[in-house]
Protein backbone atom coordinates (compact mmCIF):
# COMPACT_ATOMS: atom_id res chain seq x y z
CA UNK A 1 0.00 0.00 0.00
CA UNK A 2 1.06 3.60 -0.51
CA UNK A 3 0.33 4.83 2.99
CA UNK A 4 -3.23 5.89 2.19
CA UNK A 5 -5.72 5.27 4.95
CA UNK A 6 -7.80 2.17 4.30
CA UNK A 7 -11.46 2.84 3.65
CA UNK A 8 -13.99 1.69 6.23
CA UNK A 9 -14.90 -1.98 6.08
CA UNK A 10 -17.20 -2.72 3.15
CA UNK A 11 -20.06 -5.11 3.85
CA UNK A 12 -22.06 -4.61 0.65
CA UNK A 13 -21.23 -5.01 -3.01
CA UNK A 14 -20.14 -1.81 -4.75
CA UNK A 15 -22.08 -1.79 -8.04
CA UNK A 16 -20.65 0.55 -10.68
CA UNK A 17 -23.20 1.86 -13.16
CA UNK A 18 -22.88 4.17 -16.14
CA UNK A 19 -22.65 4.26 -19.91
CA UNK A 20 -20.38 1.94 -21.87
CA UNK A 21 -16.85 3.29 -22.19
CA UNK A 22 -16.95 5.30 -18.96
CA UNK A 23 -14.35 2.99 -17.40
CA UNK A 24 -16.39 0.75 -15.11
CA UNK A 25 -14.27 -2.34 -15.76
CA UNK A 26 -10.83 -0.72 -15.65
CA UNK A 27 -11.63 1.54 -12.71
CA UNK A 28 -13.54 -1.30 -11.01
CA UNK A 29 -10.50 -3.60 -10.99
CA UNK A 30 -8.38 -0.88 -9.39
CA UNK A 31 -11.13 -0.02 -6.90
CA UNK A 32 -11.45 -3.67 -5.88
CA UNK A 33 -7.70 -3.84 -5.22
CA UNK A 34 -7.92 -0.59 -3.22
CA UNK A 35 -10.78 -1.93 -1.09
CA UNK A 36 -9.46 -5.49 -0.76
CA UNK A 37 -12.55 -6.93 -2.47
CA UNK A 38 -12.99 -9.39 -5.33
CA UNK A 39 -13.95 -7.94 -8.71
CA UNK A 40 -16.49 -9.11 -11.28
CA UNK A 41 -17.25 -7.70 -14.71
CA UNK A 42 -20.90 -8.24 -15.61
CA UNK A 43 -20.26 -8.68 -19.33
CA UNK A 44 -17.44 -11.18 -18.70
CA UNK A 45 -19.74 -13.17 -16.40
CA UNK A 46 -22.51 -13.16 -19.02
CA UNK A 47 -20.08 -14.39 -21.68
CA UNK A 48 -18.87 -17.15 -19.35
CA UNK A 49 -22.44 -18.25 -18.57
CA UNK A 50 -23.52 -18.19 -22.23
CA UNK A 51 -20.33 -19.61 -23.70
CA UNK A 52 -20.21 -16.85 -26.32
CA UNK A 53 -19.28 -13.19 -26.64
CA UNK A 54 -21.69 -10.35 -25.94
CA UNK A 55 -21.65 -9.51 -29.67
CA UNK A 56 -22.52 -13.12 -30.56
CA UNK A 57 -25.31 -13.17 -27.97
CA UNK A 58 -26.82 -10.06 -29.57
CA UNK A 59 -26.49 -11.61 -33.03
CA UNK A 60 -27.92 -14.99 -32.01
CA UNK A 61 -30.54 -14.10 -29.39
CA UNK A 62 -31.10 -10.38 -29.95
CA UNK A 63 -30.99 -7.68 -27.30
CA UNK A 64 -33.96 -9.22 -25.48
CA UNK A 65 -32.15 -12.55 -25.08
CA UNK A 66 -29.05 -10.76 -23.88
CA UNK A 67 -31.03 -8.75 -21.31
CA UNK A 68 -32.71 -11.90 -19.95
CA UNK A 69 -29.34 -13.56 -19.41
CA UNK A 70 -27.91 -10.36 -17.98
CA UNK A 71 -30.70 -10.17 -15.39
CA UNK A 72 -30.02 -13.75 -14.25
CA UNK A 73 -26.29 -13.09 -13.94
CA UNK A 74 -26.86 -9.82 -12.06
CA UNK A 75 -29.17 -11.61 -9.61
CA UNK A 76 -26.52 -14.24 -8.89
CA UNK A 77 -23.75 -11.68 -8.42
CA UNK A 78 -25.77 -9.19 -6.37
CA UNK A 79 -27.03 -11.90 -4.01
CA UNK A 80 -23.49 -13.21 -3.53
CA UNK A 81 -20.73 -12.02 -1.19
CA UNK A 82 -19.50 -8.40 -1.31
CA UNK A 83 -17.44 -7.42 -4.35
CA UNK A 84 -16.85 -4.59 -6.74
CA UNK A 85 -19.20 -5.23 -9.67
CA UNK A 86 -18.89 -3.47 -13.02
CA UNK A 87 -22.39 -3.69 -14.46
CA UNK A 88 -23.25 -3.44 -18.13
CA UNK A 89 -24.54 -0.04 -19.19
CA UNK A 90 -28.10 -1.30 -19.60
CA UNK A 91 -28.28 -3.70 -16.65
CA UNK A 92 -29.91 -1.15 -14.37
CA UNK A 93 -32.81 -0.69 -16.83
CA UNK A 94 -34.26 -3.97 -15.53
CA UNK A 95 -36.59 -3.21 -12.61
CA UNK A 96 -35.76 -6.48 -10.82
CA UNK A 97 -32.03 -5.76 -11.14
CA UNK A 98 -32.58 -2.25 -9.77
CA UNK A 99 -34.45 -3.67 -6.76
CA UNK A 100 -31.67 -6.21 -6.12
CA UNK A 101 -29.07 -3.49 -6.43
CA UNK A 102 -30.93 -1.38 -3.88
CA UNK A 103 -31.25 -4.33 -1.47
CA UNK A 104 -27.74 -5.78 -1.77
CA UNK A 105 -25.35 -3.08 -2.95
CA UNK A 106 -24.17 0.49 -2.82
CA UNK A 107 -24.50 1.84 -6.35
CA UNK A 108 -22.01 4.29 -7.83
CA UNK A 109 -22.71 6.16 -11.07
CA UNK A 110 -19.53 6.90 -12.99
CA UNK A 111 -20.50 10.00 -14.95
CA UNK A 112 -18.37 11.48 -17.72
CA UNK A 113 -18.69 13.95 -20.57
CA UNK A 114 -20.19 12.24 -23.63
CA UNK A 115 -17.35 13.54 -25.83
CA UNK A 116 -14.82 11.73 -23.63
CA UNK A 117 -16.84 8.51 -23.76
CA UNK A 118 -17.36 8.76 -27.53
CA UNK A 119 -13.62 9.14 -28.13
CA UNK A 120 -13.05 5.94 -26.11
CA UNK A 121 -15.73 3.72 -27.61
CA UNK A 122 -14.97 4.52 -31.25
CA UNK A 123 -11.53 2.90 -30.87
CA UNK A 124 -13.10 -0.58 -30.82
CA UNK A 125 -15.94 -2.03 -32.89
CA UNK A 126 -17.06 -4.51 -30.23
CA UNK A 127 -20.16 -2.78 -28.86
CA UNK A 128 -23.39 -4.04 -30.46
CA UNK A 129 -25.44 -0.97 -29.58
CA UNK A 130 -22.99 1.26 -31.48
CA UNK A 131 -22.48 -0.83 -34.62
CA UNK A 132 -22.97 1.25 -37.75
CA UNK A 133 -23.95 4.35 -35.77
CA UNK A 134 -22.33 7.67 -35.00
CA UNK A 135 -20.98 7.15 -31.45
CA UNK A 136 -21.92 10.62 -30.23
CA UNK A 137 -25.50 10.37 -31.50
CA UNK A 138 -25.94 6.83 -30.15
CA UNK A 139 -24.51 7.73 -26.75
CA UNK A 140 -26.67 10.85 -26.54
CA UNK A 141 -29.78 8.75 -27.19
CA UNK A 142 -28.72 6.21 -24.54
CA UNK A 143 -27.94 9.00 -22.07
CA UNK A 144 -31.39 10.53 -22.53
CA UNK A 145 -33.04 7.27 -21.46
CA UNK A 146 -30.53 6.07 -18.87
CA UNK A 147 -29.29 9.17 -17.04
CA UNK A 148 -32.50 9.62 -14.99
CA UNK A 149 -32.09 6.00 -13.80
CA UNK A 150 -28.34 6.29 -13.20
CA UNK A 151 -29.15 9.44 -11.23
CA UNK A 152 -30.86 7.29 -8.57
CA UNK A 153 -27.47 5.79 -7.61
CA UNK A 154 -26.34 6.09 -3.99
CA UNK A 155 -23.12 7.86 -5.01
CA UNK A 156 -22.40 9.92 -8.14
CA UNK A 157 -18.79 10.45 -9.16
CA UNK A 158 -17.67 12.56 -12.11
CA UNK A 159 -14.83 10.88 -13.95
CA UNK A 160 -13.13 12.66 -16.79
CA UNK A 161 -10.26 11.92 -19.09
CA UNK A 162 -7.84 11.80 -16.14
CA UNK A 163 -5.96 8.83 -14.74
CA UNK A 164 -7.91 5.82 -13.51
CA UNK A 165 -6.22 6.21 -10.13
CA UNK A 166 -7.88 9.62 -9.76
CA UNK A 167 -11.27 8.06 -10.46
CA UNK A 168 -10.64 5.38 -7.83
CA UNK A 169 -9.80 7.96 -5.18
CA UNK A 170 -12.87 10.02 -6.12
CA UNK A 171 -15.05 6.92 -5.66
CA UNK A 172 -13.41 6.10 -2.32
CA UNK A 173 -14.09 9.67 -1.18
CA UNK A 174 -17.69 9.47 -2.38
CA UNK A 175 -18.25 6.15 -0.60
CA UNK A 176 -16.67 7.43 2.61
CA UNK A 177 -18.95 10.49 2.60
CA UNK A 178 -22.01 8.36 1.77
CA UNK A 179 -21.38 5.80 4.53
CA UNK A 180 -20.59 8.50 7.08
CA UNK A 181 -24.01 10.04 6.43
CA UNK A 182 -25.94 6.78 6.84
CA UNK A 183 -26.22 6.64 10.67
CA UNK A 184 -27.33 10.29 10.75
CA UNK A 185 -29.93 9.62 8.07
CA UNK A 186 -31.26 6.59 9.96
CA UNK A 187 -31.44 8.53 13.23
CA UNK A 188 -33.29 11.35 11.47
CA UNK A 189 -35.76 8.83 10.04
CA UNK A 190 -36.38 7.32 13.48
CA UNK A 191 -36.85 10.78 15.03
CA UNK A 192 -39.22 11.84 12.27
CA UNK A 193 -41.34 8.74 12.85
CA UNK A 194 -41.60 9.55 16.57
CA UNK A 195 -39.13 6.92 17.80
CA UNK A 196 -36.52 7.87 20.38
CA UNK A 197 -32.92 7.70 19.31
Amino acid sequence: MSGREPILRISRTIALVGLMGVGKSTVGRRLAARLGLPFADGDDEIERAAGMTVADIFTTLGEGGFRDGEARVMKRLLEGPPMVLATGGGAILNADTRALMKAHSTSVWLRADLKVIASRVQRRDTRPLLRGKDPMQALSALAEVRYPIYGQADVIVDVGAGAHGEAVEAIVQGLTTYYAAQPAAQTAARTASGETA
